[in-house]
């Protein structure tokens, strides 16, 4: 196989786990955020604005994760199409993802993909159940 091709698809392999792990920290914030405000919250008086503030984070999380999950798709795409290059055709290096957008599902149905509504919607669920029980 061609050095140049090995050298693209390792730095196309860099995105994909930096996005991979961009995800994964996502998802630990979106836990630690929501645990942590609903653990300072005063249990006495605890106010269903203080508990509403949770929900904004978890949707700005949701929608970047899902993002990120997107990006990586396009990558994988990506890579792909450097992977199944012929060994005289030329490498280029480039990272250049739009020619793959139409390929691909878009954003938003990526963030209401069940794999991702599956992690923050029972987070979302909880926030909301939580509000209307101290309403």
């Amino acid at each position: 196989m061609n050095e140049n091709k090995v050298k693209h698809l390792e730095f196309i392999q860099g995105v994909i786990n930096r996005l991979g792990q961009n995800s994964f920290l996502l998802k630990g914030w979106a836990v630690t955020l929501v645990a942590g405000l609903f653990v300072f919250a005063n249990t006495q008086d605890m106010d269903w604005r203080m508990i509403s503030i949770a929900l904004i984070p978890s949707i700005f999380f949701w929608l970047l994760d899902g993002y990120y999950l997107w990006q990586e798709k396009l990558f994988r795409k990506l890579y792909d199409y450097v992977r199944q290059k012929g060994e005289g055709e030329m490498i280029d290096f480039s990272m250049n993802v739009k020619p793959f957008v139409s390929e691909t599902s878009s954003w938003m149905h990526i963030c209401l993909s069940t794999t991702l509504s599956l992690f923050y919607f029972p987070i979302i669920a909880i926030i909301i159940i939580t509000m209307t029980l101290v309403l």
